[in-house]
């Protein structure tokens, strides 16, 4: 069985790899700390309640809050890797 961290780190490359959301991305469209704001979102109870971060895709977003509490904790580390290497690249 994997780790966390290894789960997340596996997340992170899809998001990179499937989904196109590099890191050159997230300088362009993604200020103001959403990334984290994301993260923290998909943490709560009901995600669908506190709303998607500003200027996400609805379906998008809706599809990750679909996700069970576990996809959603690995999901939200791989956002949180991601901040980080936006902060790191600003």
């Amino acid at each position: 069985m994997k780790s966390g961290i290894e789960l997340i780190a596996d997340e992170r490359r899809q998001q990179i790899e499937v989904h196109a959301r590099t890191i050159e991305l997230d300088l362009k469209y993604n200020s103001e700390k959403q990334l984290s704001v994301a993260a923290k979102r998909l943490l709560e109870f009901d995600p669908r309640e506190t709303g998607r971060p500003l200027y996400w895709d609805r379906d998008i977003w809706n599809k990750l809050t679909g996700k069970d509490y576990k996809k959603r904790l690995i999901i939200a580390g791989a956002l949180i890797a991601a901040e980080i290497d936006r902060l790191q690249n600003f």
